[in-house]
């Protein structure tokens, strides 16, 4: 056992509170990683706010950065000193691992979302009682996380922790949803809705895919300018007369959307948005969403359902990294560091959308 710091949601929805926790040494498939950085998502906030309570306390993350301190027996990828990004668990064996779509492994939920390991166990205990963790794999919220050898992967030493970080969920996530789901041809439409790190990893991943126009609609006036920064040739608020202007924007249709908020009445307008026979990506968290089957059937719509980019993490972050260090992908535009025990700061400027992608920065 040794005494790190975690950030502990006590209750579903309750603030991020740093503690003292005890953390087990690795087991023989783990990795023991010292958190460097950790990336703040969307998903952390909408899975703490709806987390089961019979989880609770819990350690959440799922975005971390650092260096390995200490690996189990069975771990070959990586050894004691490496720098590492963290990104989401999977089995490696099952038919969806096995075909290179590591998102959709069958034992997603139990390595993922248990609040534990597959067993049962945790890692973290407070206070002499079990503490939930095991968030993505991860739980990067905390000083040292234990970690599943299938979510981490070397990086290069000389990359910046705060970039390293946002690249095992959001990054990823909207960059993969481009390159490995939608594949544009160049010189196609693309539109993005909603400027967040999710829909501007989106939006960098077609600027360097060759997609024009590429369109962000985002309600928050600096989003939309960092949009245009970024290589977007227009950004648009979500107001009344959206879909029509990105026709007309599009010349007639954009050949892909991707839709980023999980608001059901951006994935409407993201279909209305198309151009026969498109796509539409949904990404964002959300409830149901109703379509008219006749318009969807009319224009022969293809919807697409993607997690974390449908990417194979340690084949796809090494190209992500390739593109950043040639200036295709810079990530770090998004981001704005916060000392991990501000974290309650770092959320609330996410929320009120002044800040893209906190990442909190952790003291060696």
């Amino acid at each position: 056992m040794r005494r790190v710091r975690a950030a502990v949601a006590g209750a579903p929805g309750a603030p991020f509170t740093v503690r003292d926790v005890d953390l087990e040494e690795p087991r023989a498939c783990e990795v023991l990683v010292r958190m460097t950085a950790a990336g703040i998502c969307h998903t952390d906030l909408g899975m703490r706010d709806t987390w089961p309570r019979r989880l609770t306390p819990m350690v959440f993350g799922h975005e971390g950065a650092g260096r390995v301190e200490a690996v189990g027996a069975e771990v070959t990828a990586v050894a004691p000193g490496d720098h590492v990004c963290l990104t989401f668990a999977s089995c490696g064996v099952c038919e969806q691992c096995a075909a290179d779509h590591p998102a959709y492994c069958h034992a997603a939920h139990a390595l993922n979302f248990s609040g534990g390991r597959p067993d049962g166990t945790t890692a973290l205990s407070l206070g002499g009682e079990p503490l939930h963790a095991g968030f993505f794999g991860q739980s990067s919220f905390a000083t040292h996380a234990v970690v599943h050898q299938r979510g981490v992967i070397a990086v290069p030493s000389g990359l910046p922790a705060a970039v390293a970080a946002p690249l095992g969920c959001s990054g990823q996530t909207g960059a993969g949803t481009v390159l490995n789901r939608l594949r544009p041809a160049p010189g196609s439409s693309l539109v993005v809705m909603g400027a967040g790190g999710v829909g501007l990893s989106a939006l960098m991943a077609a600027v360097a895919a060759g997609c024009d126009p590429v369109v962000a609609v985002d309600p928050v006036a600096s989003r939309r300018a960092l949009a245009t920064g970024l290589g977007a040739t227009a950004a648009l608020a979500p107001g009344d007369g959206l879909v029509a202007a990105l026709r007309d924007l599009t010349g007639g249709g954009a050949h892909h959307v991707v839709e980023t908020t999980g608001r059901p009445e951006m994935a409407r307008r993201a279909v209305g948005a198309l151009r026969p026979r498109g796509d539409v990506a949904l990404l964002g968290l959300g409830g149901e969403v109703t379509f008219d089957v006749m318009g969807l059937l009319a224009k022969g719509v293809r919807v697409h359902g993607v997690l974390e980019g449908d990417s194979d993490p340690g084949r796809f972050v090494p190209e992500l990294i390739g593109l950043y260090r040639r200036g295709l992908f810079p990530l770090e535009r998004l981001v704005t560091t916060f000392p991990f025990e501000e974290i309650g700061a770092a959320v609330a400027a996410m929320e009120d959308g002044s800040v893209v992608k906190p990442v909190l920065t952790f003291a060696r």
